[in-house]
């Protein structure tokens, strides 16, 4: 007979009270559901915060998004209304011009500091992505499908077109001969 098989010689086997056994387990559990609850809300309240703070930033990007704008912009207002003042008191239509002029090279400056782009140069060839054709006219000035004169520039803002330029493109001069 071995070991086994007698029940005297086998260890004796200490049988734990079931019910604490149980009482154990369930604190237990309920530390992990407290420290699980826990977390839960910290990262829902985290998540609430990111939320808010991202509205906030949504909100001044809208409310102050043109910020860059009007300071690039004031200057070239500046400017007008001085013009404007001197073209009340004055018929040197010499001066006035030069003023306008220098007026639209600081409107321009401010545009490119914005990042907008002007499209519209006669000669070049049409483009229907950045050119809106008005009419075509014979011409032996520039080639045939490339633009004639610029009828109203147009815009591109950081690569993306704004507004494509309005453009008289070229065809070939019409044969009087006839066919």
């Amino acid at each position: 007979m071995t070991n086994h098989d007698d029940p005297a010689a086998a260890a004796p086997v200490e049988i734990e009270d079931p019910h604490a056994q149980l009482e154990a387990n369930m604190e237990r559990l309920r530390a992990e559901a407290d420290r699980a609850r826990d977390d839960m809300l910290r990262a829902r309240a985290e998540l609430d915060n990111i939320r808010k703070r991202a509205q906030r930033d949504v909100e001044n990007a809208h409310k102050y998004g043109v910020e860059r704008l009007v300071e690039a912009l004031l200057p070239v207002k500046d400017s007008l209304d001085l013009g404007l003042d001197a073209a009340r008191d004055t018929h040197d239509f010499k001066s006035l011009l030069d003023g306008m002029q220098m007026t639209v090279q600081m409107f321009d400056a401010a545009l490119a500091r914005i990042g907008v782009e002007s499209i519209g140069e006669a000669g070049v060839k049409f483009d229907p992505e950045q050119h809106q054709a008005m009419m075509m006219e014979p011409s032996t000035s520039v080639d045939a499908g490339a633009v004639l004169r610029v009828l109203q520039k147009g815009y591109r803002l950081n690569d993306r077109l704004v507004r494509p330029a309005m453009v008289v493109v070229a065809k070939a001069p019409e044969n009087s001969a006839g066919s």
